[in-house]
């Protein structure tokens, strides 16, 4: 099992809210990174808390956090058990996340569903 914090430096993590692959770089890999208007337009908000901010609440726990690029909310993923970042695109209509993880920089977009380094 991968820990929840594990940097990968030497390939390309390709994640998406559902599911995570890595890659060794390769220049498909480089295609499959796209951008839309969301992602464009997205601001480089802070997050709101260390983490999912519902887990926390409710003693959850999480697999991987993700910030909301519209007001900062931190979620969890959809490997987790409460996808808690997929219910707050869904219940508040923010598109964009950005992964919260130590080493990671990429966003996803929910309504294009558009991976963007």
């Amino acid at each position: 099992m991968i820990s929840p914090n594990a940097a990968i430096r030497s390939t390309v993590s390709k994640c998406t809210p559902t599911s995570c692959s890595r890659d060794n770089g390769s220049a498909n890999e480089e295609a499959s990174l796209a951008t839309c208007v969301h992602i464009d337009e997205a601001k480089d908000t802070q997050p709101r808390a260390n983490g999912c901010e519902e887990c926390l609440k409710i003693g959850g726990y999480w697999v991987h956090l993700r910030t909301c690029l519209e007001c900062g909310h931190v979620g969890c993923c959809d490997s987790s058990p409460n996808k808690h970042a997929s219910a707050h695109f869904h219940e508040d209509k923010h598109p964009v996340v950005r992964s919260a993880e130590p080493g990671e920089s990429w966003k996803w977009c929910f309504v294009d569903e558009v991976l963007a380094p």
